[in-house]
């Protein structure tokens, strides 16, 4: 049998490398033009977050995203061109993440533009206020591209720059204008003068006398869940998400504190949705707000930490190098949630932080907070025994009460399991209800006109 025939160049050992060689080689190429040569983007995970008052599609990748984005009407469109990156099944998926019940967006496509360009192209219900923008690597997040559907009427709000309430906002025109005496408000509060008495728990069936709640207008009580949307806040062992517990914990108290007659109570979310942390203050100041709850469930490094917990914001500095910790875990949310950063100054901190009415609203969340803190004593360990402060940004209204509750801590495996419980989320709503009307009875809400 006559030998085969290889190029006089190669030994058949040669000729077989130099095929693998070039297999190897048609690979890489193949991989390259799909969008996975070394060094560029790929987008690996596609989220959307429908919400009532904004919708928000978020793209993750492996390196920072470069886009355009094009507003078009009749009809209404968002066009957003992704550079340097192809076509990707998570891309191709996003279709499948826009329900029937999104209120801004019809419908949603992915495809390829031109070589290395991906275009998508939002088809939308209804007039939009779009934000998209770039988010750093932070936590367990890559690179993120963010794409905000606001309603024009909520876009201020939710964003923080509309922080200033109505009547506020009057006074300010005024002012403006020349109008240097607008009438102010008579303060009918008792007398806070002289110190407290040490909180006494009530029973969970002991009622504070309603005749001192009867007031001439509503009580207005703004509950925030923290956390939510792209930001899950702490997580337990067992799985836990803090932005899912407190959001049950902060409807049920809205449920208890809604018995008593004259309050009305709003929360800053009622759904899985993130808002940064201004635009949780202004929504509070917007509605002229009489007090400020913030509802959390803390986690610490150690899983034996343990216990319930009140702050008010400091003027000055943390009380303690645990609540100075926590402020920046609970500050970073943002971060975490994604918002875009705008250069602007924090008007509260700038003009309002050091004079008198930042003072008197800080020294009546004290109060607010000691009569809360002593009824959560009456349900679980206390992890402090007094009101702890920090700089924190979500209670940073000048002239609204607030306190943050930091209600267990879901990183201890027991008060993870207490949380997870319905019932005991009820004990804990019930606690900082009866907190609440403990503080009202003592320091009765300025009067104005009731409001329907």
């Amino acid at each position: 049998m006559p030998e085969p025939i290889y190029p006089t160049e190669l030994t058949p050992t040669e000729s077989r490398r130099s095929f693998l060689k070039a297999g190897a080689a048609a690979m890489l190429l193949t991989l390259t033009r799909v969008g996975h040569a070394e060094g560029q983007p790929v987008i690996a995970a596609v989220r959307v977050w429908p919400a009532s008052d904004y919708t928000r599609v978020t793209l993750e990748s492996t390196e920072a995203l470069t886009f355009k984005t094009l507003s078009i009407k009749n009809p209404e469109r968002l066009v957003v061109d992704i550079e340097g990156v192809d076509l990707s099944k998570a891309l191709e998926s996003l279709a499948d993440k826009v329900g029937p019940d999104d209120p801004f967006i019809q419908r949603l496509r992915a495809g390829r533009f031109k070589p290395g360009v991906v275009r998508l192209v939002l088809d939308l219900k209804t007039e939009v206020k779009p934000q998209v923008f770039t988010i750093q690597p932070v936590g367990e997040y890559q690179h993120r591209l963010v794409i905000d559907l606001y309603s024009p009427s909520s876009a201020e709000t939710l964003l923080g720059a509309d922080s200033k309430p109505k009547d506020e906002a009057a006074k300010s025109a005024r002012d403006d204008k020349g109008d240097k005496s607008p009438t102010p408000e008579k303060d009918t509060r008792t007398d806070t003068t002289q110190a407290e008495k040490p909180t006494k728990r009530a029973s969970d069936d002991e009622e504070v006398d309603r005749r001192k709640l009867a007031v001439d207008r509503l009580i207005t009580i703004v509950i925030d869940p923290g956390h939510g949307g792209e930001d899950p806040g702490a997580i337990g062992a067992s799985g836990t998400r803090e932005k899912d517990v407190v959001l049950s914990i902060a409807k049920k108290l809205k449920e208890t504190l809604e018995k008593q007659p004259n309050v009305r109570v709003v929360l800053t979310r009622d759904e899985d949705v993130f808002i940064p942390l201004a635009g949780r203050v202004a929504k509070a100041r917007k509605l002229n707000a009489d007090l400020f709850v913030s509802v959390h469930a803390d986690a610490f490094l150690r899983p034996e930490a343990r216990g319930s917990s009140v702050f008010a914001l400091s003027e000055k500095g943390a009380t303690s190098t645990a609540a100075k910790w926590l402020a920046k875990k609970e500050n970073d949310a943002d971060l975490i949630g994604g918002v875009k950063l705008v250069n602007v100054k924090d008007r509260y901190l700038a003009h309002t932080l050091f004079d008198l009415t930042q003072t008197a609203t800080i020294n009546d969340s004290l109060k607010l907070g000691k009569a809360v803190l002593g009824e959560l004593g009456g349900i679980n360990k206390l992890h402090k025994d007094s009101v702890e402060q920090a700089g924190f940004a979500v209670l940073k209204s000048p002239d609204i009460p607030s306190i943050l509750v930091e209600t267990a801590f879901i990183s201890n495996p027991e008060e993870e399991r207490k949380l997870q419980d319905e019932d005991y989320q009820y004990k804990m709503a019930k606690a900082i209800s009866n907190g609440i009307k403990r503080y009202f009875a003592k320091n009765p809400p300025l009067a104005r006109t009731r409001i329907a």
